[in-house]
């Protein structure tokens, strides 16, 4: 289970689209397999799923995800990686 910190000052949504992005960045939720459903969700981050919706908007407006009627939230496209520079 994923912890969410609820007093932070990261909404927990925001921490839910991290860890999402994360998860597709590194290839454990590949492009055309399906984020893990609400129910999933809510069982692994223990918040509502109006939060959840939430989440799943931030990565749909970053286009990494698609929403497709009935079936589920699907994986566009891989973050472009971070750059530092170091």
């Amino acid at each position: 289970m994923s912890t969410i910190d609820r007093e932070g000052p990261v909404p927990p949504y925001r921490q839910i689209a991290d860890i999402l992005r994360q998860r597709i960045a590194d290839g454990s939720i590949p492009v055309g397999r399906a984020i893990p459903s609400l129910v999933e969700q809510e069982r692994e981050f223990g918040v509502a799923r109006d939060t959840l919706r939430k989440a799943a908007k931030v990565l749909r407006d970053e286009g990494l995800v698609e929403t497709v009627s009935g079936m589920g939230v699907y994986v566009t496209r891989v973050p472009e990686p971070t750059r530092s520079d170091s």
